[in-house]
C-alpha cells in the first residue's frame, strides 16, 4: 500500500453517507476515524423509508409543482408544509427552488441525479458482496400505486421513466392484486419498478457496514465536532473540550454540514426537509416498498412491522416534531391496506431532517480552494440510495485517482461564484 494511504482521515457524520465513506476509505487503506455526537446512524439513516429508490431520478423542483406550492405549503397535515415561523428563514431556499424549476437546469439536474442512481446498486453490491452481506439488499422492486390518475396522465408519467432508461413496468389492477394481493381494491393501475431495493431494517443495515469498518482497524469516536480548521496542511477538529488532527477530513454531517464549511468560505443553501414515519406491528402482507402517487407517502414491509413515511416539513433542526405530521400518515395507510380492522396503531413515530438543497443534487467532492476537505452532504430524500456511490466517489479524489463518473454537476462551486472546482487557491477568509 502506497504511503499516502496510510494518511489520517478524519469523517464527520456517522450516517449512512459517513459510514459508508468511512469504510471505504478504510478499505483503501487509510487510517480513519468517523465522528458523531449521537452515535452510528441515529438521524436519517435509521428513520427512512428503506427504499434503494434508484428510479427517482427527476428532481424535486418540476414546473408543475410551481401552482401548488401555497395550498400545500401552509396545509398543517398536507405531504409539503412551512412551519409559519421559518417562513423568512425558508424563502431564499425556495426561491432557488424556483429557479431550478427552468427547462434547461431541470434536465441538467435530471441527467446528475440519473448518473447517480444508475450506479448506486452496483455500488453497494460491490461493497457488500466483499463482506458476504448481499442479503441486506431485498431485491423485490417497488411499486407506484394510483387510484384516480387518469390512464392517459399515468401513461405520461410511465413515458417520461421509460425516456430515462428505467426498469419499469405498467401494471394493471389485477396485475397489482397478483403481486400484493392484501393492497386495496381501489388501486386501478400501478408502475413497477424493477432496479430497485429496500431494507427490512436500515439501522441495522448501517450497522452492520459500521461493523465491518472496525474490523478493519477503523475507529468510532463519539464526539461532537463544532468545527474543522486547516493549520500548516493539517486539520484540527474539535469542540469546547478536545481536539484532534487529520491529514484529510470529509464532511458528511447532513443537515449539520453547513457550519463546518462556511468558516473556510464556501457558501450553500442547505436547509433541512423534516420527514415522519410510523412503525405498525404487522407488515400485512407486503411484500416490498409501495409509494402512492396521490397520497405522497411510501409503505415499505420491515423486520419490525410496516413503516410509513413521507411528508415533507419546513421548520428547522432545533423544533420539537410535529406529532400530528406523523399520524397523518395512518389514514392513508388505512385507504391502501386491506382488513386494517381493528383500527391502526402506530407502534412508534419518529421525526428527522433530511439535508436538502434546492437543485436535489448532493455536494460531493474536494474543496475548490483547500486541498484535501471533501464534501459529502446533502442527498436530500436519497442518502441510503446514494451512500456507497457517494464513498467510491469520495475514495476516488482521497486517491487521486479519477472517480467513476463525472461529479462537476455535484461541486460547491455551482453555489459560489467565487468557487471554481479548479485550481486550488487560497479563498477569502
Amino acid at each position: 500500500m502506497a504511503e499516502q494511504n496510510k494518511q489520517q482521515i478524519a469523517v464527520v457524520g456517522a450516517g449512512i453517507i459517513g459510514i459508508c465513506c468511512a469504510l471505504n476509505l478504510q478499505r483503501a487503506g487509510f487510517d480513519v476515524t468517523l465522528y458523531d455526537e449521537n452515535g452510528l446512524a441515529q438521524g436519517c439513516s435509521k428513520g427512512n423509508a428503506g427504499h434503494f429508490a434508484t428510479e427517482q431520478i427527476f428532481p424535486l423542483a418540476h414546473p408543475s409543482l410551481l401552482k401548488k406550492l401555497p395550498g400545500m405549503l401552509f396545509n398543517p397535515l398536507g405531504p409539503l408544509r412551512i412551519d409559519w415561523r421559518y417562513l423568512i428563514q425558508a424563502l431564499p431556499w425556495f426561491w432557488l427552488f424556483t429557479k431550478n424549476m427552468r427547462s434547461k437546469i431541470y434536465k441538467t439536474n435530471t441527467l446528475a441525479l440519473k448518473a447517480l442512481n444508475k450506479s448506486a446498486i452496483i455500488a453497494y453490491d460491490n461493497l457488500l458482496n466483499e463482506f458476504n452481506l448481499g442479503h441486506l439488499l431485498t431485491k423485490k422492486g417497488s411499486l407506484l400505486t394510483f387510484e384516480l390518475t387518469p390512464l392517459n396522465q399515468i401513461n405520461t408519467i410511465y413515458n417520461n421513466f421509460i425516456a430515462q432508461g428505467i426498469a419499469v413496468e405498467l401494471l394493471s389492477a389485477e396485475e397489482v392484486k397478483l403481486l400484493e394481493p392484501n393492497l386495496s381494491e381501489t388501486i386501478t393501475y400501478a408502475l413497477l419498478f424493477k432496479d430497485v431495493a429496500h431494507s427490512v431494517d436500515p439501522h441495522l443495515f448501517c450497522l452492520n457496514l459500521a461493523a465491518q469498518f472496525s474490523a478493519l482497524g477503523g475507529n468510532f469516536c463519539q464526539q461532537k465536532i463544532t468545527s474543522v480548521k486547516l493549520t500548516e496542511k493539517v486539520f484540527t477538529l474539535g469542540n469546547n473540550e478536545q481536539t484532534f488532527t487529520a491529514d484529510k477530513v470529509v464532511i458528511a454531517a447532513g443537515a449539520w454540514s453547513k457550519p463546518l464549511i462556511v468558516p473556510f468560505g464556501y457558501k450553500v443553501p442547505l436547509d433541512t426537509e423534516r420527514g415522519y414515519h410510523c412503525m405498525l406491528a404487522s407488515n400485512y402482507g407486503l411484500t416490498r416498498p409501495v409509494a402512492s402517487a396521490e397520497r405522497s407517502f411510501i409503505m415499505t414491509p420491515m423486520s419490525q412491522g410496516l413503516r410509513i413515511a413521507g411528508t415533507v416539513e419546513f421548520a428547522g433542526t432545533q423544533r420539537e416534531m410535529n406529532n400530528k405530521r406523523a399520524l397523518a400518515l395512518l389514514p392513508n395507510a388505512k385507504a391502501m391496506l386491506k382488513n386494517t380492522a381493528p383500527p391502526l396503531q402506530p407502534s412508534s413515530i419518529w421525526m428527522g431532517c433530511r439535508p436538502s438543497l434546492p437543485d436535489s443534487l448532493p455536494v460531493i467532492g474536494e474543496a475548490p480552494y483547500h486541498p484535501n476537505l471533501f464534501f459529502a452532504f446533502g442527498h436530500q430524500h436519497l442518502g441510503l440510495t446514494q451512500g456507497a456511490i457517494t464513498s467510491e466517489l469520495i475514495t476516488s479524489l482521497c486517491l487521486q485517482q479519477v472517480p467513476s463518473i463525472d461529479i462537476k454537476p455535484y461541486c460547491i462551486s455551482r453555489f459560489s461564484t467565487q468557487a471554481a472546482c479548479s485550481p486550488h487557491a487560497p479563498l477569502a477568509q
